[in-house]
């Protein structure tokens, strides 16, 4: 009977995500906020609590954060998260100043104490890796020169994990300074020497590992995942960070054929890993925190807006490129939801889970916007500052003194040097030189 009612839960959860991920991609919508949503329905407090499917439903989300960080992995070689560190690391410092910290100063303010502000300074700070990639697929941008910025911020947060993960573990456990840098020191060496096996090693691996059987493949690459990750926990760094690290190693045929072969089982079981943190969530603390949630969610939406831009200026990205870039950085996912679930199930601050939860949904549901429109508005606006008076019959024309070449389409840094132009189109981006006339850089959009 157990094992009946237990199928007949599971199979509901299965089939219930099953038609909202169909329902979020009829509108092009994430469906992160409606797996979370369906977790606070099904967890305590909810319309229909579980209870035979539970603990499957726990081990499901462990294996589905392992999954989202191997296939976020998959996508880098290991020359390219060390070529990243060193040609973009201002960014990753730009971008950990202006996100982090109004996490961290917001969990102050509230009272919650210093172990609660490290926790939302990562919430805070770390961008939906998923989540972008899909609005990058969407919106027909991965071949813009803005993206390969939007990546790099991405692999720098990433990297970033492999110490504070280690860093958030050790404060949630009430560990001392002594057992605490210890931690820190096990999980760095663990992670740079993975790294160093990766870059030297890799193709090894790679073959080692390889195989043109699907099956074997398959059982390999997640047979090594699942192990590397639990002798990484044992050892006291995140099995996350350890998944993550193999990815990096994979390369080549392996690394795609590896990801055609997970993906399916990476969606499966991330979309239980967020029912998973939704089960823990009663609903009736969501309303208490739902105001404070949103206060925090327009800042750092603004903040990481801002992040965009400057690192994107600093690459020599053309002003629509930068308000792009922006853009597409707003939305928190997976990882914002798995720190905060290190600290829910630590039990830190009851009120960090429901906080979390509503910040996610917030900026799951923003960030698809932001990423489509940061760029029309800020050209609108900027058209409107620049458009002046000529004349006595008030007739007006944009661009005009101060303004003029500083409007939205308005060439900058090398590419006005190169008179060259970056143009958005629906899929790809267009270079075109600009021909002469008496209107201004701001008119030829």
């Amino acid at each position: 009977m157990h094992s009946a009612v237990f199928l007949i839960e599971f199979g509901a959860i299965i089939l219930g995500l099953g038609l909202l991920g169909r329902l979020a991609g009829r509108f092009s919508f994430s469906p992160i906020p409606l797996y979370l949503l369906a977790g606070l329905a099904f967890g305590n407090g909810g319309l229909l609590p579980l209870g035979a499917s539970e603990e499957f439903v726990a081990i499901g989300a462990e294996i589905g954060v392992i999954l989202l960080l191997l296939m976020l992995g998959l996508e880098y070689t290991a020359s390219d998260l060390v070529s990243n560190l060193k040609t973009q690391y201002p960014a990753g410092l730009v971008d950990f100043a202006f996100n982090a910290l109004p996490g961290a100063a917001a969990a102050l303010l509230m009272g919650w104490g210093p172990v609660a502000a490290v926790v939302l300074a990562g919430v805070t700070w770390i961008s939906s890796s998923g989540v972008i990639a899909k609005v990058l697929g969407d919106l027909g941008r991965l071949g813009n020169r803005e993206t390969p910025v939007i990546l790099s911020i991405l692999v720098l947060e990433d990297l970033a994990m492999a110490v504070y993960l280690p860093i958030i573990t050790a404060l949630l456990a009430g560990v001392g300074l002594a057992a605490g840098s210890a931690t820190l020191a096990i999980a760095l060496g663990v992670a740079g020497a993975v790294l160093f096996v990766a870059v030297r090693y890799g193709r090894l691996i790679s073959r080692f590992v390889s195989s043109d059987d699907p099956e074997k493949l398959l059982l390999v690459v997640l047979g090594l995942t699942l192990l590397v990750a639990g002798v990484a926990q044992q050892l006291q760094v995140s099995a996350a960070v350890g998944a993550f690290l193999v990815g990096i190693a994979l390369s080549g045929e392996v690394a795609d054929g590896a990801h055609a072969l997970l993906s399916p089982l990476r969606d499966l079981f991330a979309a239980v890993f967020f029912v998973f943190f939704g089960l823990h969530t009663d609903p009736a603390s969501i309303p208490p925190v739902l105001l404070p949630a949103f206060a925090l969610a327009v800042v750092t939406a603004l903040t990481k807006i801002a992040t965009g831009h400057w690192a994107a200026r600093r690459a020599g990205i053309g002003v629509k490129g930068r308000w792009r870039a922006g853009g597409t950085l707003v939305a928190r996912g997976e990882f914002s939801i798995v720190i905060a679930g290190l600290a829910v199930t630590a039990g830190v601050q009851p009120q960090l889970g429901p906080f979390a939860t509503a910040y996610v949904l917030i900026l799951v549901v923003i960030g698809p916007l932001t990423a489509r429109y940061t760029e029309p508005v800020a050209t609108y606006l900027t058209r409107r500052r620049t458009v002046v008076p000529l004349g006595k019959g008030g007739d007006t024309v944009p661009g005009a003194g101060a303004g003029a070449g500083a409007g939205a389409g308005a060439l900058s840094g090398a590419e006005a040097r190169a008179g060259v132009e970056a143009v958005p189109g629906p899929e790809t981006v267009a270079v075109r030189v600009p021909e002469p006339g008496p209107e201004s850089a701001s008119d030829r959009v």
